[in-house]
């Protein structure tokens, strides 16, 4: 009966730390979703709000951090159960790094918004609805452990490269025709960058998914599309 008890203990405890990982995830897809209607609307107030609550990632990835290791130190873990430990931290990281590149976004949009409106907006908010698509689907995969969805998450990074590439190559035209737009037209880079990485992180997320469930990582590179930049745009600074 003690030995039931334990392991049922133990249970609830993976899936404890299953649900601090989906409760982290649904906050960051918030942030996100947040960021991109804040761009696209011009709506300071809602950017302001997603850079405040950027803390309440960073608090849960704490919590994560702490629990995992008390498993890992009480619990001993082996095999599956190492597995999904180790997962749940390393995807708690990817999570905390979204949320980080929405709150940039969300930054960027309080100082866009003082500037006139430019055309390019539009598609940097298309290529952040995208990737709150790819960010939803590798969330679902991670919850359901469904490892084919993983991987056609990750396969879609290829296109999301392209259309970052494609949105740089359309700002560098826009800063040529009138100087005026120079200033929005850069911020707007880093927007389309911030974006662009966290669909990296969604990737991240599914080798880790992959990794979970079948004991292994993908076979093959990831794939990566042509970049025209000599030299990618720096990182912004955590938020």
């Amino acid at each position: 009966m003690s030995q039931e008890h334990t392991v049922r203990s133990y249970d609830e405890e993976l899936a404890h730390l299953s649900n601090l990982i989906a409760r982290m995830g649904g906050l960051a897809e918030a942030q996100l979703e947040g960021a991109v209607q804040a761009l696209l609307h011009r709506d300071s107030e809602r950017a302001g709000s997603i850079i405040a609550g950027d803390s309440k990632v960073d608090d849960l990835e704490q919590e994560v951090h702490s629990f995992t290791v008390r498993l890992l130190a009480l619990r001993q873990p082996v095999a599956q159960d190492l597995r999904a430990i180790v997962a749940a931290l390393k995807i708690s990281g990817d999570i905390e790094r979204i949320a980080d590149y929405a709150a940039n976004v969300a930054k960027r949009t309080l100082v866009l918004n003082q500037l006139p409106p430019v055309n390019p907006v539009a598609g940097v908010a298309r290529l952040g609805r995208l990737v709150q698509e790819i960010v939803k689907n590798v969330l679902d995969a991670y919850a359901d452990e469904d490892v084919e969805k993983a991987i056609r998450v990750w396969r879609q990074d290829e296109e999301v490269d392209d259309i970052y590439t494609s949105l740089f190559r359309e700002l560098l035209t826009y800063m040529m025709e009138d100087p005026r737009n120079i200033t929005a037209s850069i911020h707007l880079m880093f927007m389309a960058k911030n974006i662009e990485r966290i669909g990296d992180h969604a990737t991240n997320i599914a080798e880790t998914i992959h990794f979970l469930v079948r004991g292994k990582p993908l076979g093959s590179a990831r794939p990566k599309g042509e970049s025209i930049l000599p030299e990618p745009l720096p990182e912004e600074e955590d938020s």
